[in-house]
Formats: structure tokens, sequence, C-alpha cells
């Protein structure tokens, strides 16, 4: 019988994915809307702006994400062709170093050589790509999934900022955005961390730190900016 244990690394996927997609959406949006907002622009323009980055950031997520995970994914795939082709021309010498993989792990040779016939026979592919590769199934490139958390939570980090931006008076546009920004990449950070069994104290501070980093440049090259123009 198998019994459950509550392992993480399934989720570790989408949980990047997803993580990452939210902290550029809130912390780009933000940055966008308070470097225009510091430029002196009205608010209707601040708003074209940040709905304008929100669909741009969205769509970038999704194709960055779906490229990069889709190269990794061809590796991964190549790896698997080359591995096969190995095991049908060189079958003895590829059971040697299945062998020697379990020696180096603490087996003595008689025992990792009876080890290494019995998963050969039972799938030599599967075992090479786990043992020698270390190819695990659950966290196999997956492209779409990737892509669709990235972009979906881009859009709902982007949409926090852009709402407090819409809802506030003009003058308060940068304090509102940046605060609230802040406060929801801290929960964000620590949310990240709890579903990965991390420290939720250090993702806050570290994403709080380079999100602020983030509007701080911005709001001083676009008051510099307007200031130029103007």
């Amino acid at each position: 019988m198998h019994h459950h244990e509550p392992h993480r690394s399934h989720r570790i996927g989408w949980l990047r994915a997803a993580v990452l997609g939210a902290n550029d959406g809130i912390v780009s949006t933000a940055s966008l809307l308070i470097g225009v907002a510091a430029s002196g622009a009205m608010q209707p323009a601040i708003l074209t702006a940040g709905v304008a980055g929100l669909v741009a950031g969205a769509m970038s997520m999704a194709a960055g994400e779906y490229v990069s995970v889709s190269s990794q994914r061809d590796t991964e795939d190549a790896d698997r062709v080359c591995e096969r082709r190995e095991l049908e021309l060189q079958p003895e010498r590829e059971l040697d170093e299945l062998t020697g993989i379990y020696v180096e792990r603490g087996l003595d040779r008689p025992l990792a050589r009876q080890v290494a016939e019995a998963l050969t026979a039972h799938d030599a592919l599967g075992a090479h790509l786990r043992d020698e590769l270390g190819f695990v199934e659950h966290q196999a490139a997956r492209p779409v999934q990737a892509a669709g958390a990235s972009a979906a939570t881009f859009a709902v980090g982007a949409a926090l900022p852009l709402a407090i931006v819409a809802l506030v008076p003009r003058e308060m546009a940068i304090v509102a955005a940046g605060v609230a920004s802040l406060v929801s990449l801290a929960a964000l950070g620590a949310l990240g961390a709890r579903a990965g069994g991390a420290s939720q104290l250090a993702a806050a501070v570290r994403v709080v730190f380079w999100g602020a980093l983030a509007m701080g440049v911005t709001f001083g090259i676009g008051a510099l900016v307007g200031t130029s123009i103007a």
C-alpha cells in the first residue's frame, strides 16, 4: 500500500508561471501607471496606458512562456529519442551505465546490477530517463499550461493597480497605486511561498523590494521626461 505524503514539487510548472505572471502584472502595470502619472498626464491618458499595458503584457507573457517552455520540451523530446536509440543499439552498455548509477547511489555492485536488470526489463527507457537524465513526469514541460497560467495571472495582477487608479482622484493615483501594489506583492510572495512550502516572510520581502525599486525608478524617469517635455 502507498501512503499519501504532501509533496509540492508537482506544482512547480504552473506555480512558477502563475507567480511570475502575477508579479509581472502588478509590477509592470503599476510602474507604467506611476511613470505616466509622474509625467503630468491626465487620468484618461494614464488609464489608456494601463489598459494597453495589461493587454500587451498578458499576450507577451503567454507568448514568452509558450516559446521558452516549448524549447525545454523540445530538448526533453530530443533526449528521449537519443536515449531510445542508444538502448536499441547498445543495450549492454546502457545496462552497465544504469548499474554504475546505482553503485554511485550506495548499492553494492551485485545488487545494483540486479536492480538495473529488473528496471530494464520493466521499463528500460523510463529507468534511464528518470535515473540518468533526471526526468520526472509531473515536472515535464507543459507549454500551454505555462502560457495560460502566466497570461491569466498577469491580467489579474495588472487589473489591481489599474482599478485603483480608475477609482481614486488624479492627485492620489501615484501613492494609491504604489501602496496597493506593494501590499499585493507582499501577499503574492507569501502565497506563492506557502504553496511551494518555502519561507513566506523571505518571499514577501523579496518581491516587495524589487517591486518598490521598479516603481521608484519608473517614477523618476516619468517625472524627468514630463519636466523635459514641459
